[in-house]
């Protein structure tokens, strides 16, 4: 018996010795504009965090397709010590990871992560805005964490926005409401406020609001975009990081009021609730199942006169953007050729036919710029100009406007690692840069020949140690020491280059062939030779 009591005992206190080892955090509070909030402080790290914080009041009941209002003031202090919900979306992108608490449409919460200690001040601060099309998302999803780059003396902010039906809805009643008579881009508008919390309540972090660099992928990259143009954020931001978007024709470009008020009554007409009156009176429930049993991919932004005075070619060429370095690239394989070949083999006389049938009057000219002699480079153009018309394009055009049109440092990069084997057989890799369980019946995916969308989101935040279903190698640790080293850099100075790191020049405006850092195993600035495919591009797709 007393040999049972001896064993019970040490099996206690070894689990209760590791849960200590185990967790290494106190209790820290500090005081924002609302109240006190409470966090941790680990001791290992020496970072803090606070998660889950509202920025906003919830987006719900008559406030459902509202411009987000100021979050309430509490009494007491309210715990922060975990991620709240995510937004409200369905399982868009099976490969996306999320660390969240549930799904709710009250989502207009923040995390921070910051170093400061107890008199720091004046830190540079990053917020991170997340990929997923506008319909998908979280902000804690691991390869956004702020700790890794929290530990390079940088105050990180990761923060929920609304999205598809919930964030980008827009009808004729909504409009009528709103004090700025418009709807839609309530998700953007989420972001703007998440800016204002910023402005008003960082410095209790450590951090400064005059150093805020807004970053993010896909349409968080289009998210920076967007409120380095809009007139309501430009004034918050010091610095901008795009990875692989802009909203500029063809990716998520915003359109007319009139246009979105359309398509949002005839949404509302066939679900058989035409009314705003009807469409607040549902539940969560039943607007996510209307929403998706309609099979929309989200609604698009709209130019409403009021987060988004006019197109983004138009703001810039008007030099009414935000006047701040940018730094922004995209990746070398963006998405698979066959997006283009429609699954056709990579055949040249196949290539020829594709081309043709997509620019009839100028198939010659894209022809020259995407060479298509042998099966190989078939392969390679037809992921090229895949690549370009789904994403690559649109961040260049967004490249040539800053540079062109602001005395601000530009930076390019082309992210080309190819990614490593996944650890798990099991696994196969998916659309948003995580993994999906493999199908047994699929077809052998063709060899990558270069990186897909969203694969360098990880290596730029230093978080490859958190991403489990690749198995890393010493040579991605070293492209992500270096593309972490160059957002750093350019968070705290507005300018990548530092000790150790390859040179990277800004472009110059007019410059034919601006310069580009090529981030790979070996990474290195070149000239440009890929140009001339946007120029021809710009031109089709008629963004002026």
């Amino acid at each position: 018996m007393k040999k049972i009591f001896y064993l019970a005992a040490l099996s206690c206190f070894i689990t209760f010795s590791s849960m200590a080892q185990g967790n290494n955090a106190f209790a820290v509070q500090t005081t924002v504009q609302n109240g006190i909030i409470e966090g941790n402080y680990d001791t290992k790290t020496g970072i803090q965090t606070y998660f889950g914080v509202p920025f906003a009041k919830p987006p719900v009941g008559n406030l459902r397709w509202k411009a987000p209002q100021p979050a309430e003031n509490w009494k007491g202090v309210k715990q922060t010590k975990k991620f709240s919900a995510r937004p409200m979306q369905s399982v868009v992108f099976g490969d996306m990871n999320s660390r969240s608490d549930g799904v709710s449409e009250d989502c207009l919460y923040l995390n921070v992560w910051t170093p400061a200690k107890r008199n720091t001040k004046g830190l540079p601060v990053l917020v991170y805005f997340y990929g997923g099309g506008f319909v998908a998302g979280d902000a804690s999803e691991p390869r956004y964490d702020g700790e890794a780059m929290a530990k390079k003396g940088i105050v990180v902010v990761t923060a929920n926005h609304r999205l598809n039906i919930f964030g980008f809805f827009a009808h004729p009643e909504l409009s009528a409401e709103a004090a700025y008579k418009a709807s839609g881009n309530y998700g953007l508008l989420d972001q703007h406020a998440t800016l204002e919390w910023v402005k008003k309540n960082i410095a209790a972090f450590g951090g400064d609001p005059s150093k805020v660099t807004i970053a993010g992928e896909s349409a968080g990259s289009i998210s920076v975009s967007a409120q380095m143009s809009s007139p309501l954020s430009k004034g918050l931001i010091a610095g901008a990081i795009g990875e692989s978007g802009a909203g500029i024709n063809p990716t998520l470009a915003p359109v007319p009021l009139a246009e979105a008020e359309k398509t949002g009554l005839e949404f509302a007409k066939n679900a058989g609730f035409p009314s705003l009156a009807q469409l607040r009176a549902l539940s969560s429930r039943e607007v996510y199942e209307i929403y998706n049993e309609s099979k929309r991919f989200g609604f698009p932004t709209v130019i409403d006169g009021y987060f988004y005075p006019k197109t983004i070619p138009q703001i810039f060429n008007a030099k009414q953007q935000a006047q701040v370095p940018l730094l922004l690239g995209w990746n070398s394989a963006e998405i698979p050729g066959g997006a283009f070949m429609f699954g056709q083999p990579n055949k040249e006389e196949n290539f020829i036919n594709r081309v043709k049938k997509e620019y009839p009057n100028d198939f010659e000219e894209v022809l020259k710029l995407y060479p298509h002699g042998s099966e190989k480079e078939v392969e390679l153009s037809a992921t090229a100009l895949a690549s370009d018309r789904f994403i690559s394009y649109s961040t260049w055009k967004w490249f040539d406007l800053h540079r062109n049109n602001s005395s601000q440092p530009v930076y390019r990069y082309l992210y080309s690692k190819l990614r490593p084997p996944l650890a798990d057989n099991n696994l196969a890799a998916g659309l948003a840069g995580g993994t999906v369980k493999k199908d047994p019946n699929a077809p052998k995916a063709p060899e990558a020949v270069g990186a897909p969308h969203a694969c360098e989101i990880e290596y730029a935040m230093g978080n490859l140690h958190l991403i489990k279903e690749f198995a890393w190698t010493p040579d991605d640790y070293k492209v992500s020491e270096t593309m972490f080293n160059f957002f750093a850099n350019f968070i705290k100075t507005g300018n990548p280059n530092g000790t150790g790191l390859p040179e990277w020049p800004s472009a110059k405006a007019g410059d034919k062939t601006p310069p580009v850092m090529i981030i790979n195993t070996e990474s290195k600035a070149i000239a440009t030779k890929d140009d001339g495919r946007y120029e021809f591009l710009d031109k089709a797709y008629g963004n002026k």
